[in-house]
């Protein structure tokens, strides 16, 4: 008998955290369908419904190309960042070098940079360069913070057993080899959860984007809207 209230119990707690995260997405979809008068009333359903959002957003702005300039500029970031990360966390691991955890050091400090202190170095360098309203300004500085990556592989890699990486160099591999046949598939789970927390990052930036690509032919979603904000309301008034 306990047992079953055991079980009722945590299944009250589990769709009870279900509602919870589900209803802010129920209201972000009803509200969506609300004129701008009602947006911030507590109805549960708009009063007079409306598909005059959706025509803004499809027609006014564009949005299908600021959602695929997102995902253009996080996926690719994502993929470089992933990938020099792993180089580098291989690097610091197998190579004996003078200077080693000297430079391993710096590179880590930068994770104590604020992104804010470069940004203006940055955009100078970025404009010199012609990446202004480009993909290689928001990729490039982008995939460059790539140093809690670099933290993160290292000690997964270190974490592989090194008589397993002697026992290839003897069979012959080179570097590449291991690395890509031993080392990339045992820290696997490390390099997917790199690329989530990456990818999520990205998708989320705002400032740096709202800075290299304000034209909403490359903007991404979040600084795409803010910059076009300013020129649908000169139209319409509002």
């Amino acid at each position: 008998m306990s047992t079953r209230r055991g079980s009722v119990l945590v299944h009250a707690v589990a769709v009870a955290v279900v509602v919870f995260m589900v209803f802010p997405v129920l209201w972000a979809l009803v509200a969506s369908f609300k004129p701008p008068n009602e947006l911030f009333t507590l109805a549960p359903v708009a009063e007079n419904p409306t598909l005059e959002n959706y025509r803004v957003a499809l027609v006014d702005l564009p949005l299908l190309r600021m959602l695929l300039n997102t995902t253009l500029m996080a996926a690719a970031v994502t993929v470089i960042q992933v990938f020099v990360a792993l180089l580098a966390g291989y690097a610091f691991t197998a190579f004996r070098f003078p200077g080693r955890h000297v430079l391993y050091l710096a590179v880590i400090a930068t994770i104590l940079v604020p992104q804010q202190v470069l940004m203006i170095p940055s955009y100078i360098m970025a404009a010199r360069l012609g990446w202004l309203n480009t993909y290689l300004g928001l990729v490039i500085p982008l995939s460059a913070t790539c140093a809690f990556g670099i933290l993160l592989l290292r000690g997964h890699i270190e974490a592989v057993p090194r008589s397993l990486l002697e026992a290839a160099r003897m069979d012959g591999a080179r570097h590449h080899e291991i690395l890509w046949r031993i080392v990339a598939p045992a820290v696997r789970p490390a390099l997917s959860a790199l690329a989530i927390l990456v990818f999520i990052s990205t998708w989320n930036e705002y400032l740096w984007p709202l800075l290299i690509a304000p034209r909403p032919s490359t903007a991404p979603c979040r600084s795409g809207w803010s910059c076009s904000r300013p020129r649908r309301a000169r139209r319409t008034g509002r």
